[in-house]
């Protein structure tokens, strides 16, 4: 049974903005720890590339509490939700901490996908009820 949907469409050009007057501590408060590592690595190839990485997990992230209907308040938290990749390439929900123990005590899973081009980041997110 399906719990929520979310979508989110993120403009590159302002995560980028947001980048220039923040720097690196704007990607420290909207990614975790793993994250950053892959986020870091990515900008030190391609610069380009680190800020669509960047913009991406921004965008799944406030799909994701679209879905779960809570927005930006806790249990939610930028880094308490990881979006991974498996080994295929499928992005994954990784959640930590207090927002999984809310996950996991109402019997939910989720599902997302992320996508970018040049100018935008954009995801989807469905959770269910199993």
């Amino acid at each position: 049974m399906i719990y929520g949907i979310g979508t989110d469409i993120c403009d590159v050009r302002r995560v980028a903005a947001t980048f220039e007057r923040q720097g690196e501590r704007f990607a420290r408060k909207v990614l975790s720890d793993a994250e950053f590592a892959v986020w870091q690595a990515r900008s030190a190839r391609w610069p380009k590339r680190g800020l669509s990485y960047l913009a991406t997990r921004f965008s799944a992230k406030e799909a994701f509490s679209k879905a779960v209907g809570m927005g930006m308040r806790m249990p939610m938290s930028w880094r308490l939700c990881e979006i991974a990749n498996e080994r295929s390439g499928k992005p994954v929900i990784v959640l930590h901490g207090v927002l999984k123990e809310w996950f996991d005590a109402r019997g939910l899973t989720a599902h997302v996908t992320v996508t970018d081009e040049t100018d935008y980041a954009a995801s989807f997110v469905v959770v269910e009820k199993l």
